[in-house]
Order: structure tokens, then C-alpha cells, then sequence
């Protein structure tokens, strides 16, 4: 709740007759997440994996310290109001009222079997030393704090409610009064009651704070009227730049969102640019990756994440695979396979057949050839297809492995599930070639020919190694020492 729900109390001013006014102390309190439950449950945090699917996020309203001026106009909002006459406590249930504060001050923290014995005693005053009506808004004003600070939203409630109901109520404190109720409300969930209340609030006062213009735009998000929402934070966020400050971080938090669902992409993007400014978190630059992401914009997501991986901030093994993949695609293999290596390494990346083969094609594109070995001879081992053992029959033939080529190669053919079989094949064909195995390089080539895709190159290097196989035949039938097929 804000600095104004937990102050309440302080608020009241009890008139006594021959003296001074006096105010209760709030008490030290334990700590309750149940007291802001509606604080979490308003905050949305990206999803929006993507987001990037970008997820949805709940916010709140922090109080905030008001500036002089704002100040100066909460105390003119009242210079209009209606003069009547002065309302005072009587000396009887002053005394009694400050015995109440008395205890409530101290310095020690209030046990719930303490706090339950003075709403006793504030009921009993009710029926006898505090009779009048604006005595009576006082006992309820302070029933109100006291179950409140029992964690009883709903009786608190109750007895701000009655309070209102006065009569004689202060004005002032009426019009606060609904503020609190509002902030209880919402608490309780109660969203249509939280708005009826911030509604009077704001119609009562000639000045309406930032902070109370985004708490009734929260409230308006929870009850769908989003479109009144976003006027009221836009307002606060430009009455706040246009004096100079910096706005609530949790009022951007409700207009990115707000924007968001307006798919209005653009805004959500300048949005997290002035969070991670003034608010710099990892959070928001994942989300602000995953908004380019989702714009296809892949140049400025690549630099998002590059960042966060940088600062040591990509610890999912979804994010460092994106990131590889993003500097893949930028055509800068090196440094994809330098993030997935590391990520290996640290457990964080799975060395699965599927990320082995990635990290053995970057090394590849990077023309790296021998660190893509050890993936890819790894990945193939853990594979059931042809796929990884094709690839890696191209490795081992652009290291003059020839032997090793054409067992992986026939070791792909077999597995199957190519993509391109005649690649495989003409990769089979060229280690026999380097082996002097002509004759069977001529039959690779000719089932690779039988693909449209590769039929021009297969069929020239068909028609060159039946060639050379035949010179060959009649150089050796000569006498001619030269080196035949040398597979074993």
C-alpha cells in the first residue's frame, strides 16, 4: 500500500476543547506480503519470452514524496470549500482517544492480543464517552488503522466506510478516506468499489496527484476500460517530464503494457529505451530483444542480447542458441561458435546431436575446420540419421581424411534421411578420386547425376574419372608404376 494508507491515522486531528490538537503514531509493524498482495498481482516481467512471445505483466504505485508546490496546492484544494463550523472532541473521549494513541506510539511492537483489546475499548467508547458525530469519526478512524494493521483488509473497510458516513466527518479527512478505501479495495480485488472511490476522490480535489491519476489508470486497466487507463498514465508521465523529473518507473511499467496491447509496437520500443535508461535492467533489455524479434528487426535484437550475454545476463540455454543463431545469420560464424562452445562448456547449452551439429557447421562456416571436427564426430555418434555423418564426411575430406570421408559418407547413405543425398554423393565420389579409386568415384558420381540439382557437375566429373580410369588401365598394362585404389 502507499505511504498515504499507512499514515491514515496520522491524518486525524481530534480537537479538544482547552487544548492543542493532538495526533496518533502509527506503530511498527511486521512485515505482511498479504497487506501487498495487489501490489504483485498488478505487476506483468518476457515474455514476453518472447516475450520473445513477449508474456503478461501486473504493476503497482509506489508513494512518492511530494514536491513543495504540489504541496501548497493540496492545502489550496480546500481554500474553497464551504466554511462551517469548527468540529471539536470533548475532554471525556479525548482522553480516552489519547490513551489509545498513547499505545499505538510506542516504540514496541504491537502484539495481535494488544491491537484486539484497543478495538475493544474504541467500540466501547463508541457507546459511551464519544458520542457526537465527529466524535464518532474519530473511534472509526482509528478502528479502521487498528484492523488494518491486523491484516483485516475488510473491517477495515467497514469502519472507514462508517466513518465517511458521518455527518460531521471532517472534509478533509472524508476526501482522503476515500483515497485509503480506494488502495483497501484494491487489496481486496474489489476493482469497481476501488474506482468509485478514487472517482469522488478526484472530483473533490482541485489538484489530482500523478501518483492518484495512475492508481485509478491501474484500476481502469483491472476493469478493461484500458483506453481511459492509458490517458490518465499518459498524463502523469508528461506532467512529470514536463517539469523536468523523471517518471515512476511502475507508470512506464503500465504504459508499456497498456501500449502493448494496442500492438502499437513502436511505443512499447521507446518505452523500454527510457527504462533501460533511467531504470537500467536485464529484464527489460530481454524484453526489448524480444520486441525486435518480434519486428523481424534482427540487426538491433542481435545487439539487445549481445549486450546482456556481455554483462554475463543470458543464463537460459534458449537465449545463448538465439544469439548464435542471430550471429549466424548476420554471416559471423566465428563468433556464434565461440557462444555455443562456451555454453557447452558451462553446462548451459545441452550437447545434444542437434547442438553439436550447430556448433560443428559454425566452426565450419568459420573456416575452422579442424575445431569442427570434434562436434560433429560427437554429434554423429548420438545420431540416428544420415545427416551429422554427411556433414562430417565433408570435414574429414577438406582435411584430406579420404579414408574417414568415404566411411562416413557410406555411413550416411545407409542411416538415410538426407536432405541433398547427391551432395553426399559427390562428396563420396571426390575422397575415392583422392584414393585412385576411380571406378568407383565414376559410380558415386553417376547416382549424384541422377539429382537435377547437382546432374551437371556429376555427370562432368563422371565423364572426367572414366576418363582418367581408362588412361590409368593402359598405363599400368605399360608397366607403369603408378598408385592404384587405396581402400582398404
Amino acid at each position: 500500500m502507499t505511504n498515504k494508507l499507512a499514515a491514515a491515522p496520522a491524518k486525524q486531528v481530534i480537537q479538544v476543547q482547552q487544548g492543542a490538537p493532538v495526533q496518533p503514531k502509527e506503530p511498527k509493524r511486521r512485515h505482511n506480503n498479504q497487506k501487498n498482495k495487489w501490489l504483485v498481482r498488478l505487476f506483468l516481467y518476457s515474455v514476453l519470452t518472447v516475450f520473445f512471445p513477449v508474456a503478461l505483466m501486473f504493476l503497482g504505485v509506489e508513494g512518492s514524496v511530494a514536491s513543495a508546490s504540489e504541496q501548497k496546492a493540496e492545502q489550496r484544494k480546500y481554500e474553497n470549500v464551504k466554511t462551517r463550523k469548527r468540529q471539536s472532541v470533548g475532554q471525556r473521549c479525548a482522553k480516552k482517544l489519547e490513551s489509545v494513541q498513547d499505545v499505538l506510539g510506542n516504540d514496541k511492537e504491537l502484539k495481535a492480543k494488544q491491537l484486539q483489546n484497543l478495538i475493544g475499548q474504541l467500540q466501547g467508547y463508541l457507546a459511551s464517552s464519544c458520542s457526537s458525530s465527529y466524535e464518532k469519526s474519530q473511534v472509526y478512524n482509528l478502528l479502521g488503522f487498528v484492523h488494518y494493521s491486523l491484516s483485516d483488509t475488510k473491517k477495515a473497510v467497514i469502519n472507514y466506510k462508517a466513518m465517511i458516513a458521518e455527518p460531521d466527518v471532517d472534509p478533509r479527512q472524508k476526501l482522503d478516506t476515500h483515497y485509503t478505501l480506494a488502495q483497501l479495495y484494491m487489496m481486496l480485488e474489489d476493482y469497481p468499489s476501488a474506482a468509485r472511490q478514487l472517482e469522488i476522490w478526484i472530483a473533490g480535489s482541485d489538484i489530482v496527484s500523478a501518483d492518484g491519476k495512475v492508481l485509478l489508470a491501474q484500476v481502469y486497466y483491472e476493469l478493461d476500460r484500458k483506453a481511459e487507463a492509458l490517458v490518465l498514465v499518459n498524463q502523469a508521465i508528461d506532467s512529470a517530464e514536463s517539469k523536468g523529473k523523471i517518471p515512476n518507473e511502475n507508470w512506464w511499467l503500465l504504459q508499456k503494457i497498456l501500449y502493448y496491447e494496442k500492438d502499437n509496437d513502436n511505443k512499447v520500443i521507446a518505452i523500454l529505451k527510457q527504462l533501460i535508461t533511467h531504470y537500467p535492467k536485464h529484464l527489460y533489455w530481454h524484453q526489448l530483444g524480444g520486441m525486435y524479434g518480434k519486428m523481424e528487426e534482427n540487426s538491433h535484437r542481435l545487439a539487445s542480447l549481445d549486450i546482456l550475454y556481455l554483462d554475463k545476463a543470458l543464463t537460459k540455454s534458449r537465449d545463448l542458441l538465439s544469439l548464435a543463431y542471430l550471429y549466424l545469420g548476420a554471416d559471423v560464424p566465428y563468433r556464434a561458435a565461440q557462444i555455443l562452445e562456451r555454453g557447452m562448456e558451462q553446462k548451459i547449452i545441452e550437447s545434444s546431436a542437434k547442438n553439436l551439429k550447430l556448433l560443428g557447421g559454425a566452426w565450419q562456416q568459420a573456416r575452422e575446420t579442424q575445431k569442427a571436427l570434434e562436434p560433429l564426430q560427437q554429434a554423429a555418434k548420438k545420431s540416428d540419421t544420415g545427416e551429422i555423418w554427411s556433414r562430417l564426411a565433408m570435414v574429414y575430406l577438406d582435411l584430406d581424411k579420404n579414408t574417414k570421408a568415404v566411411k562416413a559418407a557410406r555411413n550416411a547413405l545407409k542411416k538415410g534421411q538426407l536432405k541433398q543425398p547427391s551432395y553426399t554423393r559427390m562428396t563420396l565420389g571426390n575422397a575415392l578420386v583422392n584414393l585412385n579409386c576411380y571406378r568407383d568415384a565414376a559410380n558415386a558420381f553417376g547416382q549424384a547425376a541422377k539429382d537435377s540439382k547437382s546432374r551437371k557437375t556429376a555427370e562432368q566429373w563422371q565423364t572426367y574419372v572414366l576418363g582418367e580410369a581408362d588412361r590409368r588401365d593402359r598405363l599400368i598394362e605399360s608397366g607403369a608404376k603408378i598408385p592404384r585404389c587405396q581402400l582398404p
